[in-house]
């Protein structure tokens, strides 16, 4: 027989645990599994197995709000991070539900069944399941595969190429030259890490700058409340602080970026040589949060360099040689090892086949409400985090308003709800308010969002806190009905 469940909640990082715990404190009565395609849960943070990998978000806001994070150390690394969540599932026994090795293949959406049917693979075969509700939480990047762009001469290079994503764990790498190319957080991760770990000598390879900045990974502010606090009280302080420093920091950026470019600067030139060139190598085109501002903890990128054992070249790529790459000042690149350190490629639902009564669902025809929900597609969730801060925090007040609609729901005799599209009375925008090279490849593939709310995405937690967890369910754009086969059996 079929499985039915209430919830099936797709993908067991952040967002797929941040859903099952609010599930299970808030909708309890719901049954739920959580499936997950890799053989491990974490996501992101068990995907990326490249030295130094760490967030570059604090962990006072990465962290769950039910789980203090109770460290000093702000800035962590990737296994400290896959053992907090391993530690949190097991704590509140969602570990117990989550499914392994299990790829949703198709979701479809059927009215007669008023129901999610989905196609999964399972090890060598293929099952079916179904559920009232469909949680998609895997994300918004392609797991299978990174953005490798196809360099000229490229298979010409006889040493080691490799993309992050699928970085060999054992790959030797000691006392070797290493060109990365790029400039985003992985390469301002990688570089300091290779350094400590024995590379010989790394190039950052970059054909524009980026906007970094320095912050402790120690918060000296947690150092103080975890001493004079009891724990949770501490998290919460330790929290707030975090939200309100992002908050203020993004904020100060927007509406004064020729005061944020010159701190910025500033910083990077008192931490670099005397004399180095920082508006060529750090001083990007656009302006600061145009693209996410990259982070060095205690400025150790600035530091490596300064040291000597690594540079930054700005520059562009001619092609590819047996030993190195060729660019096109003149300048030659030797190298033994080269790391594409050149982003994601973005993929909705983890690449599961969206469907109604067995039709696919153009989901660039959809409207994004809320940033949770899509227009014309019944009873189902996805969460994508802030762009400007912690995903955690946007990955909580989705699951926080997903139980919302549930609890409402049973309330009122409800077995549905559909967002219904708003029509030209809305002015289309697109779905991420963000620029990188991954999003702008991917935005004619991608859901809209609108130009007013409940459709426009406001990427600011304090006034989604009023929109979302304190903001009525009953909207008009959010259509509550019952099942009619339910109501005439």
């Amino acid at each position: 027989m079929t499985e039915h469940l209430d919830v099936i909640i797709v993908g067991a990082g952040i967002s797929g645990i941040s859903a099952a715990w609010h599930l299970q404190d808030r909708s309890p009565s719901k049954s739920y599994a959580i499936l997950e395609r890799r053989d491990n849960l974490g996501g992101t943070w068990d995907l990326f197995k490249y030295p130094g990998i760490r967030s570059d978000s604090d962990m006072y806001t990465l962290g769950f709000r039910f789980k203090p994070w109770t460290s000093e150390k702000a800035i962590a690394d990737g296994p400290d991070i896959l053992a907090y969540l391993k530690e949190t599932v097991a704590e509140f026994g969602i570990d117990q539900k989550i499914r392994t090795g299990h790829q949703v293949l198709a979701a479809d959406w059927s009215d007669g069944d008023n129901r999610w049917n989905l196609t999964v693979r399972k090890g060598d075969e293929t099952i079916e399941m179904t559920s009232s509700f469909l949680f998609a939480a895997s994300g918004y990047y392609n797991y299978d595969q990174g953005y490798s762009p196809q360099f000229p001469g490229q298979d010409d290079f006889k040493g080691t190429k490799i993309h992050p994503q699928h970085w060999p764990e054992d790959l030797d790498y000691a006392g070797k030259k290493i060109v990365v190319i790029g400039s985003g957080a992985t390469a301002v991760t990688l570089i300091p890490a290779l350094i400590k770990s024995g590379a010989g000598h790394v190039t950052m390879l970059q054909r524009s700058p980026t906007f970094i900045g320095a912050l402790p990974d120690v918060d000296p502010f947690a150092v103080q409340t975890n001493k004079y606090l009891p724990t949770k009280a501490a998290y919460v302080a330790n929290r707030w602080k975090a939200i309100f420093f992002a908050t203020f920091q993004y904020q100060l950026a927007r509406r004064f970026p020729d005061f944020m470019r010159k701190t910025l600067l500033t910083m990077a030139e008192r931490r670099l040589p005397e004399g180095y060139d920082v508006k060529k190598h750090f001083n990007p085109k656009y302006n600061p949060w145009d693209e996410r501002l990259c982070l060095a903890p205690n400025g150790d990128l600035f530091k490596t360099i300064r040291s000597g054992k690594a540079d930054v070249v700005t520059d562009t790529i001619e092609r590819f040689t047996e030993t190195g790459i060729q660019l096109n000042s003149g300048e030659h690149l030797d190298a033994d090892i080269i790391v594409t350190a050149t982003g994601l490629n973005l993929r909705l639902f983890g690449g599961a086949e969206i469907r109604r009564n067995g039709k696919p669902v153009d989901l660039t025809t959809t409207m994004s409400y809320k940033g949770m929900m899509l227009s014309g597609l019944p009873n189902m969730a996805f969460t994508i985090g802030y762009t400007n801060a912690s995903w955690t925090l946007k990955a909580d007040l989705v699951s926080e308003f997903f139980c919302r609609v549930l609890n409402y729901m049973d309330e009122h005799g409800f077995d549905t709800y559909v967002p219904e599209h708003p029509g030209d009375s809305v002015d289309e925008r697109p779905l991420m308010d963000f620029t990188p090279g991954y999003v702008l490849r991917a935005l004619d593939e991608l859901p809209k969002a609108g130009s007013r709310a409940p459709w426009k995405l406001k990427q600011n937690y304090f006034l989604d806190i009023r929109t979302i967890r304190q903001g009525k369910v009953d909207d008009e754009a959010l259509h509550f009905s019952k099942h009619r086969a339910a109501v005439n059996a």
